[in-house]
């Protein structure tokens, strides 16, 4: 859908990012191992994803994204992998035809944008030499029993549903060394094997709310939580805690105290109808104290367009997304909400800005029959991507990484 109207944002789109002057065309922005991330890189970089209109296009994002750009490739040089011209080409005329265009096309599309060949195909190069050294480092790994796949076979069937009780610690890396730092302690602290010590972790360490109760969440249905994430938890016995869980601004530990089927239809997939009021002060007692102001006087959303009318139209958004376009932290907070909530765990603008985020309402999807082959595929792709994201954030916290000014 981002890439559709591509030649519609190549004209209409203006950069928030100036031009770089010859001098410092090539000077390092970031250093990672031996390896430079330049200012012309991080240029580039910021123009393509404001041309895809992703919805992490800060200059911060973008920097860290190439960081792990640069992790990624020198994982996948130290395993002796590499992809042919041929594959690259394969793989840019794939992300072009999700534009519906060639990538000579897309290539021409982009330029109107500032953005160069070259960015492109790496950008392609690199997340195809992830994904060949994730599958060849992780696949032995990620095979799933027949118990497993007959619990999710269960949980899509109309037959009945499955809900699970976690807690979880949520650490912070809202900045390179908070990251770094909470990397380094998460791959501690996914090695519990207790409730009663995750509990103590999570009062110690987790930033999130739940804190005060050593992390623990209620009874939730296993369909609440992001597509990502479900095969992740369906995998935990009681006492097991997933990998560290890259999510914005921090990373997420989840440990499983309990599963159960229920009687209850289950559901496929979930839209979720949601609106984040942005209030100045980020958590600040005054930013708070308004927050708390506000969820004394709103029901629903739409007492929400009351308390935002004279105020600038992006301090009120109100979305209807399938979970799986939801940004990942505001899925797992909505997640634990029900209709009506609020939730003011969320920040933005580096935590400048405070979430007001409500849930609106949610639309559940009952699930159809799928082959057991179609099961076991899903619960193998999860758990694949859920050793890839544990793996980069060990590269992160292994790597020397500098920021420069």
């Amino acid at each position: 859908m981002i890439l559709s109207r591509i030649f519609a944002v190549c004209f209409a789109i203006t950069f928030f990012v100036s031009p770089l002057s010859a001098e410092n065309l090539f000077s390092p922005a970031a250093k990672v191992n031996e390896q430079i991330v330049t200012k012309y890189e991080l240029d580039q970089r910021l123009k393509f994803l404001t041309l895809l209109r992703a919805p992490n296009n800060s200059k911060e994002e973008a920097l860290k994204a190439l960081i792990d750009q640069k992790l990624q490739a020198q994982a996948a040089k130290a395993f002796g992998l590499s992809i042919s011209d041929e594959k690259i080409t394969e793989g840019m005329e794939e992300f072009a035809a999700r534009a519906n265009l060639t990538a000579d096309q897309f290539v021409k599309a982009i330029a109107q944008g500032g953005v160069s060949r070259e960015t492109f195909r790496d950008f392609v190069s690199t997340g195809q030499l992830w994904r060949e050294l994730v599958r060849s480092k992780f696949g032995p790994r990620a095979q799933v029993t027949e118990a497993e796949v007959d619990r999710a076979i269960t949980q899509s069937s109309k037959g009945g549903g499955i809900r699970v009780l976690l807690s979880e610690i949520i650490l912070p890396a809202n900045t390179p060394q908070a990251s770094a730092q909470s990397q380094r302690l998460a791959a501690q602290l996914s090695q519990i094997t207790t409730i009663s010590a995750f509990s103590i972790k999570a009062r110690q360490y987790s930033v999130s709310p739940t804190r005060g109760r050593g992390g623990r969440m209620n009874w939730m249905p296993l369909s609440n939580l992001p597509p990502a994430l479900r095969g992740t938890i369906l995998a935990l016995s009681p006492g097991k805690v997933t990998s560290p869980i890259p999510i914005t601004n921090a990373i997420a530990l989840f440990q499983m105290r309990a599963i159960e089927e229920t009687d209850a239809a289950a559901i496929k997939d979930v839209s979720l109808e949601y609106a984040a009021y942005y209030i100045a002060g980020g958590k600040s007692a005054a930013a708070l104290k308004e927050a708390a102001r506000i969820k004394a006087k709103v029901d629903t959303c739409d007492d929400l367009y009351g308390i935002a009318k004279g105020q600038p139209a992006e301090v009120l958004e109100v979305n209807t997304l399938p979970i799986a376009d939801v940004p990942s932290d505001v899925a797992l907070e909505l997640a634990k909400l029900d209709k009506g909530e609020v939730s003011t765990s969320l920040t933005r603008a580096n935590g400048q800005t405070l979430v007001f985020l409500m849930l609106c309402g949610r639309t559940p999807e009952l699930s159809e029959d799928v082959s057991r082959e179609s099961i076991r595929a899903q619960l193998i792709n999860q758990r694949v991507v859920s050793y890839a994201d544990g793996y980069l954030a060990e590269l992160r916290a292994d790597a020397f990484i500098v920021i420069l000014p």
